[in-house]
């Protein structure tokens, strides 16, 4: 597997438990809302540009986004 798949599968763990501290759930119940509501196809598509900001930044990008999906987490 080459490095940069790696770095991108890490980054992916981090930010889904970086979500869930932010919205005090499991990693796992994090895990499951950002697959049910497209935000780790967001994550993947854009991984790119959000990857250069902050957690902080990215978990608000992601609520965003997953709220626009029909999620209810704010």
């Amino acid at each position: 597997m080459s490095r940069s798949i790696i770095d991108k599968i890490n980054y992916i763990v981090a930010l889904i438990t970086e979500f869930a501290v932010a919205h005090h759930i499991s990693t796992q119940q994090a895990y499951r809302y950002l697959q049910e509501f497209k935000g780790l196809d967001f994550v993947d598509k854009f991984y790119d540009v959000e990857h250069t900001f902050s957690f902080e930044n990215t978990v608000e990008d992601l609520t965003a986004y997953c709220k626009r999906m029909g999620g209810t987490l704010a």
